[in-house]
């Protein structure tokens, strides 16, 4: 399938570059700055962006993310107001655009219903840790009939046999997690373990591109994870320097974002 996701991602592999995904909560720190925020991410050198649907139980999630959730949650945020986010950025940006979340609220919303909103809205396809790929005729169906992509995860427990199942049944890359734990861990002194890891996922996963997310705060851990992979996906860190940012109350919405942006550029290690 030809979308913004697979052209992006495909002409970064032409070049020998790595893809940078940034994770952002809709409605965290509040659902009136959710637009400025992915344009700050945008203008930072996304090459793509998963924008978390806020649930009250987000199992894969650490605590920075949980935080943002439940935040986004009592401010207001809603399936609604994150597709009109969704909607509002693709005014001005071709930059492909994830849906990350949790499969209760996509069910009470109605699958059907999510589908077509949010290829309407712009969205590009969706990430749902807790859907194993074996039940997940229920959203893919759909996902496919509006050419949504459908990503699923691996991590360092995924047998082989599994992960060439998932490498089958994804749909514009493979989500693979650094660890066995929860985003916003720490990689010290797993290094090896996790380099030898994902060396063995590369060789596995062939089908599709391979993104490394789960514990990556700075540069330097992008440029060592994504050696083996082709790219990488930061989340907790992000949610922690909108939080820093938010916690100024002298610096106006512009600066925040202006700063923001630098923070992203600085993510992205050069090749």
């Amino acid at each position: 399938m030809s979308s913004r996701l697979s052209i992006k991602l495909h002409s970064l592999q032409q070049r020998g570059q790595k893809a940078m995904g940034i994770f952002l909560t809709s409605g965290f720190p509040s659902p009136d700055d959710t637009l400025h925020l992915l344009h700050a991410i945008d203008q930072g050198g996304a090459d793509f962006i998963e924008l978390g649907m806020p649930h009250s139980d987000p199992l894969a999630e650490g605590l920075p993310i949980q935080h943002s959730s439940t935040t986004a949650l009592q401010a207001g945020a809603t399936m609604k107001s994150t597709l009109d986010a969704v909607r509002a950025f693709r005014k001005t940006s071709e930059t492909p655009l994830l849906l990350m979340g949790y499969i209760n609220p996509i069910l009470k919303f109605g699958i059907r219903t999510f589908c077509t909103e949010a290829a309407l809205a712009g969205a590009d396809g969706f990430i749902i840790p807790d859907l194993p790929p074996q039940e997940a005729s229920m959203l893919r169906d759909h996902a496919q009939q509006d050419r949504l992509h459908l990503v699923f995860l691996v991590a360092p427990n995924t047998s082989i046999e599994r992960m060439k199942q998932i490498d089958q049944l994804s749909d514009g890359f493979v989500y693979c997690v650094s660890i066995t734990g929860l985003t916003g861990t720490g990689l010290d002194g797993q290094q090896d373990t996790i380099n030898s890891y994902l060396k063995d996922a590369r060789h596995i996963i062939d089908k599709n591109p391979l993104m490394v997310g789960f514990g990556i705060q700075s540069h330097q851990d992008a440029k060592r994870l994504s050696k083996h992979t082709d790219g990488f996906i930061v989340g907790s860190a992000v949610i922690k320097e909108i939080k820093r940012l938010w916690g100024y109350s002298d610096l106006t919405l512009q600066k925040r974002c202006q700063k923001l942006t630098l923070f992203i550029r600085s993510l992205k290690p050069t090749l």
